[in-house]
């Protein structure tokens, strides 16, 4: 059947640009032929949601031709080098990981070629963890496993480590791996036997944890995530160790005894000049008194005592059930 065709004078609008003769981008407000045909027989008809998506579909085709997005600009080089200080600080990254390389290198004490296992005594240990939990899911020991590992290694995990692990726990060795970069407690480079960790979170960097870190590189001469000549030191960062009342805080992780001797120690209430106090009396092979060293705190109270509660507390008060 032959379609008829009818046309008229109208002013163009944004809209009937879509059905202009000229379909001109540039069409002004201006008056144009329109096209207009009569609406077919309900045999031939389209579906409405047809033809809402062709007339879409036609309108977004105007738009773009009429207002092309432009290509994003580089920036120049000379405006990265000007913006650089600002996105690194001075003396490493903003952000902090599990170790101070994010992927994996072979070296030739830590690839997968090497054989590694845990001593019979730390054997038995890894049995009593898997004890714990049902035989079909014995990859919920993966993190106890882990930190045993880091214990034994010196304080640090080799891949073989990780892939025996695996082995172990029946795990594909990559959901090891993801687990140990995850968290900032497993070191995947070795460490000094003793490692200081700074807290960076908010309320520690508030109360001068950035001056309590570069106080202990200074006095290392080492940078962060580096370890001293003598193996002793390594100082590294962490997020919030959940003791923000007495911020600013380091934890010392000291491995020089092996798994046994192996402890976990927060230093908190620091300044620049207890923190290298803290540090010469580990060299001495000391144990400096954990907690607090503010001298006038008593674990996280308020310095010089409390100045509320300063009796004991009240009971509840019990009532008579059966009078009510």
């Amino acid at each position: 059947m032959r379609e008829r065709r009818t046309q008229r004078r109208v002013r163009c609008n944004w809209v009937e640009k879509l059905s202009c003769r000229n379909r001109s981008a540039s069409c002004s407000s201006g008056a144009h032929t329109i096209s207009r045909t009569p609406t077919p027989t309900r045999r031939h008809a389209l579906p409405v949601a047809m033809r809402s998506w062709r007339a879409a579909s036609r309108a977004l085709a105007v738009l773009r031709n009429a207002h092309p997005v432009p290509a994003p600009t580089p920036a120049p080089a000379r405006h990265l080098a000007r913006l650089a200080p600002q996105i690194q600080r001075r003396d490493g990254p903003s952000a902090s990981y599990s170790t101070a390389t994010f992927a994996h290198v072979n070296t030739p004490e830590n690839n997968s070629e090497l054989k590694w296992d845990f001593t019979p005594a730390n054997m038995e240990k890894v049995k009593e963890l898997l004890s714990h939990y049902p035989k079909n899911y014995k990859q919920s020991a993966v993190i106890p496993m882990l930190d045993l590992a880091q214990q034994q290694h010196g304080g640090w995990l080799p891949v073989q480590a990780m892939n025996r692990i695996a082995e172990i726990v029946g795990y594909a060795p990559i959901r090891v791996y993801e687990v140990a970069t995850f968290y900032s407690m497993f070191n995947r480079q070795p460490v000094g036997r003793y490692h200081l960790l700074v807290c960076g979170t908010t309320p520690c960097m508030l109360r001068g944890s950035r001056e309590i870190e570069d106080a202990l590189l200074k006095h290392l001469h080492v940078a962060r995530n580096e370890v001293t000549k003598d193996g002793l030191f390594s100082v590294g960062e962490m997020e919030c160790m959940g003791s923000c009342v007495n911020a600013p805080m380091i934890v010392v992780a000291d491995y020089s005894n092996g798994v046994e001797g192996y402890s976990y120690n927060y230093y908190e209430d620091l300044t620049t000049e207890r923190v290298v106090e803290i540090v010469e009396d580990l060299r001495q092979g000391k144990k400096p008194k954990g907690g607090t060293q503010n001298p006038k705190r008593i674990n996280c109270g308020p310095a010089g005592g409390n100045t509320t509660l300063l009796t004991e507390p009240k009971p509840p008060v019990c009532r008579d059930l059966d009078a009510c």
